[in-house]
């Protein structure tokens, strides 16, 4: 029993600041910590189980977004939570991890998305086509991702400055390595044959590689794009070779 006047203070002090932490709002939350990329409406629910139903992270607008906090992951250093979204069409899913230093980790990621939601993003105007993304890891550093094992297989890729038609499926299967990320591109069901490879550095330099051949089925408009590409060796092959900084 608490007998002095002090104690039952301390009681009533200890109850309302485990009460705040327990249900402290969420949308007070995002007013003090949400980064600039990141927009929501609808702010329901703790920054420990809630949600928003909208959002926009980077330029892609999600839906039905939730979360809820993973408190066994404060055993490894971060501070961590299982999000699902839904997009314009398809789904989205996994386990996003805050660790010291703005290091960010992605798990167990899961999603099927429309590509239009990226087409700001990458600037590409008139971007078509699905994507599936599966992911054991992706980790983040200053933004730059420093490791990324899974895949992503995207299907009926249409791009009007490429072609005015679908360009058909394409898998990129990613792999951690020393000095950056790698990737291997193949096509699936395309209208151009691609073997190639996708290096990203430390540096935030980036290399993509690959060598091409039209299929008799491509369209006329994504023959023309190719004449601008090297000569083809004996194979029928072309190089495509694109560099740049992240």
């Amino acid at each position: 029993m608490i007998r002095s006047a002090r104690g039952l203070l301390l009681v009533a002090v200890v109850t309302l600041v485990i009460g705040l932490v327990v249900l402290f709002p969420a949308r007070i939350a995002y007013r003090w910590i949400a980064p600039a990329p990141i927009a929501m409406t609808g702010l329901h629910g703790s920054v420990w189980s809630g949600g928003a139903t909208a959002a926009t992270v980077s330029g892609a607008y999600l839906q039905d977004l939730s979360w809820r906090f993973r408190p066994l992951r404060l055993f490894t250093g971060k501070v961590a939570y299982r999000v699902e979204a839904t997009p314009v069409s398809g789904f989205m899913e996994g386990n996003i991890g805050f660790g010291i230093g703005g290091r960010v980790s992605i798990s167990d990621l899961v999603a099927s998305l429309p590509l239009q939601m990226f087409a700001s993003s990458f600037n590409i105007r008139g971007l078509q086509g699905s994507a599936s993304l599966q992911f054991e890891i992706i980790k983040l550093e200053d933004s730059l991702p420093v490791a990324a094992n899974g895949t992503v297989e995207v299907s009926n890729l249409a791009a009007p400055a490429i072609s005015r038609e679908s360009i058909g499926g394409y898998r990129a299967e990613f792999f951690t390595q020393d000095g950056g990320i790698a990737a291997s591109v193949e096509d699936t069901d395309g209208r151009v044959d691609i073997a190639g490879s996708l290096q990203v550095n430390e540096d935030r330099s980036y290399q993509f590689i690959a060598q091409l051949a039209a299929k008799p089925d491509a369209p006329a408009d994504l023959r023309r794009q190719l004449q601008y590409l090297p000569p083809a060796n004996d194979r029928g092959q072309q190089e495509l070779r694109i560099e740049g900084s992240l």
